[in-house]
């Protein structure tokens, strides 16, 4: 079941997110993200957050993030999916960032930005089934594990 996340969520998404820091390019973050940390994101309530439920054990979830901190940035919004380790590839990616494409539609956001490090061509193909369409590559800007590492954006404007 897909719902609305909350502060009773924070440790099990904590847990999700830890696991790509320690095993993963999928974000640049090289320390661990803090139980408070979650908890402040969520509780901020400012874009959506969502979670992908099945009898107490969060699957997933997905959220929306400022873009760009000026003004005129304000009707954009980057978007962010994380599955838990061995929930990949049975749709469940889909049905979460369908429905906070949804609820920032509803919110009248005009601009959703996918920012995916690269290589991940699951997470390409998940922005590319929504419409998402790919508008910058900026090469080795992130480093971790000893590797330099390219970014790409994804944009899906919601309305034209």
């Amino acid at each position: 079941m897909i719902r609305k996340a909350t502060l009773e969520d924070a440790s099990q998404i904590m847990n999700i997110y830890n696991y790509y820091v320690d095993h993963s390019i999928f974000t640049f973050d090289t320390e661990h993200a803090p139980l408070n940390e979650i908890q402040d994101k969520i509780q901020m309530n400012i874009y959506p957050w969502i979670v992908y439920e099945i009898d107490g054990e969060i699957l997933g979830y997905a959220y929306g993030s400022e873009w760009k901190a000026k003004d005129g940035y304000k009707h954009s919004v980057e978007t962010t999916v994380y599955l838990k380790n061995g929930s990949t590839k049975n749709g469940l990616g889909t049905l979460l960032y369908k429905e906070l494409i949804n609820q920032l539609k509803e919110l009248n956001f005009h601009a959703l930005m996918g920012c995916i490090t690269l290589p991940n061509d699951a997470s390409i193909r998940l922005h590319e089934k929504l419409g998402f369409e790919k508008v910058g590559h900026f090469r080795e800007v992130g480093y971790k594990f000893d590797n330099w590492i390219d970014v790409g954006y994804w944009e899906l404007r919601t309305q034209h």
